[in-house]
């Protein structure tokens, strides 16, 4: 009889197989892990029911299941041959350490934003007045539920052009347990939101249509909506920029990510002298324009 498979032992060959498939940080990493090995191990805890925060060193020789290693392996086939992304897979991703329902109805959250606010980077522009905070291009709503439980006692208005996605919040906000703190609004843009708002987060579509064009695989899985931003990435940029001091107050502050366009960023706002943000990517990832900038 053949000895029965191993957790650690799994992931190290579930791992070697997306290496061999080409499978990178350049190609088709990024979406919640860096490495094939983290990548390896999200779908084989995942496939075996143990949580993702599980020990390796405790469970690695734990033993496995056959119809557990044939699950494992189905998923494998879809990773590496769909290029499926593994949170489409798992339907789970986690963002600074919280866990949010996803499918392929959003884009997977990563954004920078919500590391600057769980590390206290946006504290000084914030005060006691700072209550009414606004997360537009909300997707799945990672971003509203973070801030709600990074600032407890503000109420939260988060906002997306896609009926799909704000039921994909939807879910995530009755999760959390947040729905007498978050409200959504379904709005393109700052149509239906009315503020004034302290705090106006957004990670909009952003991708220039170069880049979009040479997306792997993984990332063309996601809704284009929400990440394609026009021929230099700056089209809905434009018209926030446009609107965002009508619906600030006078202490509000935009907190903006553009990604990898800061030269596209700043080609179309030569006069904008935003303060850019520290974030775990670099300082050119993220921006901050006051109220009165935007004015």
């Amino acid at each position: 009889m053949r000895p029965a498979a191993r957790v650690l032992p799994l992931i190290e060959a579930a791992a070697a197989q997306l290496d061999a498939a080409g499978i990178t940080a350049e190609n088709g990493l990024g979406q919640g892990t860096l490495s094939t090995f983290d990548e390896a191990a999200w779908l084989v805890l995942w496939a075996l029911g143990l949580p993702l925060e599980s020990n390796l060193q405790y469970i690695g020789q734990q033993p496995v299941a056959a119809q557990d290693a044939e699950r494992l392996q189905g998923l494998l086939r879809q990773r590496i041959e769909q290029r499926t992304p593994t949170a489409y897979l798992t339907r789970q991703a986690w963002l600074c350490g919280v866990p949010f329902y996803v499918d392929e109805r959003v884009i997977i959250p990563r954004s920078f934003i919500a590391e600057l606010m769980t590390e206290g980077t946006l504290d000084t522009w914030l005060s006691a007045d700072t209550n009414r905070v606004l997360d537009l291009c909300t997707g799945n709503c990672s971003l509203a539920i973070i801030a709600a439980l990074t600032y407890p006692d503000v109420q939260i208005e988060a906002a997306d052009i896609s009926a799909d996605a704000l039921a994909v919040a939807r879910i995530n906000v009755d999760q959390h347990r947040l729905s007498e703190r978050i409200t959504l609004i379904e709005s393109d843009g700052l149509q239906r939101c009315a503020g004034p708002y302290d705090l106006l987060i957004c990670n909009p579509p952003y991708v220039n249509a170069d880049s979009m064009a040479r997306l792997p695989a993984e990332f063309r899985a996601e809704p284009s909506l929400a990440l394609a931003g026009g021929s230099d990435g700056m089209d809905f940029v434009r018209q926030l920029l446009a609107q965002a001091a009508s619906r600030l107050s006078q202490q509000g502050v935009l907190v903006l990510e553009i990604g990898n366009e800061r030269e596209n960023f700043e080609r179309a706002f030569p006069t904008l002298a935003p303060i850019w943000l520290p974030t775990s990517a670099g300082d050119e990832q993220v921006l901050l324009l006051t109220h009165e900038q935007l004015s």
